[in-house]
């Protein structure tokens, strides 16, 4: 028994060492030899940009106004505003603009974003379509960004980068998302340099018109749609220097409800592609998943094996003292969610937010086997 305790334990932190660690230095490693040079921001094709709204009548004015004021040309830029059964004044707001450049397409019945994103890229008029959202700040040379990329014919989707905030500083996830979504951007970076990501920045990604692919309404979108492409021969890149910026969630439970419903959704999604995760059809690709996906998503099986047979092995100074530094660890995320100890010092916030986006994955894991699909769902913002 103990030994095989001692097996579990070495395998299970050997594969938590290689997602969190392991596999990021590698891929630096790789991209170090990669010689991949910034395109110049002077390519530039037209460009639809497609809102998805559900009741965003306090935010889809000004998105619209922001999204016109953006460096780029005028002629070449529409603003194309899907709202899915919004019931609110979002549709009025919309079609008081008088830009030309502006057009709603109402959807009667609510079937989520992913729906409203196939509907809307069927009246797009751009040779490029960026999905965004009503609340999503982007940065103001973003779309040129973008747009640079598909210089390059082999290039058929281009993500931007988020940039999370915590305006009141008061978030007990802030800094975790933070942190969270650097250390994301910095695999993002690696994986373009080398050869493509497999997964994009939901609220600023782009794809060639003609490469998108009209997914399920339960399917994420911003993962399974750059797969596609990937599918059909291109290349998916990370642009870091286009921009959005988004609020960090407010509160421990409103970061694993939304965690929860995405996790839920990228599974599903994955599964809609099992040939990308074939070794022998897409090794590159099937590489980048297994390690940045898959076993991300069963990180918490590990966690719990590793806590459990330091349990067992209690008797060993050295598993007495992983089993305490555990936790610890775990013992400081229950605290700070009922005290906001971050308040006082931020790194208290991050074991709160590592349990969080575990736990958030095998409740995920759970919902798939048990045939959970999320489709719509309620926005933070507007349960608050």
């Amino acid at each position: 028994m103990v030994g095989m305790a001692e097996t579990i334990f070495g395998a299970c932190a050997a594969i938590l060492l290689y997602v969190y660690l392991g596999y990021p230095l590698f891929l630096a490693l790789m991209a170090a030899f990669a010689r991949r040079p910034e395109p110049e921001a002077d390519y530039l094709p037209t460009l639809s940009v497609l809102l998805s709204a559900y009741n965003e009548e306090a935010h889809i004015g000004q998105k619209i106004e922001r999204t016109l004021r953006l460096d780029y040309p005028a002629d070449k830029l529409e603003v194309v505003v899907v709202s899915d059964g919004s019931v609110d004044r979002t549709d009025l707001i919309v079609r008081s603009f008088q830009d030309p450049r502006v057009r709603l397409l109402r959807i009667p019945s609510r079937r989520g974003k992913t729906n409203a994103q196939n509907e809307g890229v069927k009246i797009c008029r751009g040779e490029i379509v960026v999905f965004s959202d009503a609340t999503t700040l982007y940065h103001s040379q973003a779309l040129r960004y973008l747009a640079s990329n598909y210089r390059d014919p082999r290039v058929g989707a281009v993500s931007g980068r988020y940039q999370y905030f915590d305006p009141a500083g008061r978030s007990p996830t802030g800094l975790g998302s933070i942190a969270f979504w650097n250390y994301e951007n910095l695999i993002k970076t690696f994986q373009s340099k080398i050869k493509t990501i497999t997964g994009c920045c939901g609220c600023i990604y782009s794809v060639r018109r003609r490469l998108y692919t009209p997914l399920p309404d339960d399917i994420i979108s911003d993962l399974v749609q750059p797969l596609k492409v990937i599918l059909k021969g291109y290349r998916v890149i990370f642009e870091r220097r286009a921009l959005a910026y988004e609020e960090t969630t407010q509160s421990a439970q409103e970061e694993f409800s939304m965690r929860v419903r995405v996790v839920t959704r990228g599974m599903r999604g994955l599964l809609s592609v099992p040939d990308l995760l074939k070794p022998w059809k897409w090794p590159w690709e099937s590489f980048q998943l297994i390690s940045h996906k898959v076993l991300r998503w069963l990180v918490p099986f590990f966690l719990i094996g590793l806590f459990v047979t330091s349990a067992l092995l209690w008797s060993q100074p050295i598993f007495k003292l992983f089993f305490l530094a555990q936790a610890l660890f775990y013992l400081t995320a229950m605290f700070s969610l009922f005290v906001p100890a971050h308040r006082r010092w931020k790194p208290l916030a991050m074991p709160l937010y590592f349990c969080t986006l575990n736990t958030a994955a095998l409740v995920s894991l759970l919902e798939v086997c048990r045939g959970k699909r999320y489709v719509v769902w309620e926005t933070v913002r507007s349960e608050r």
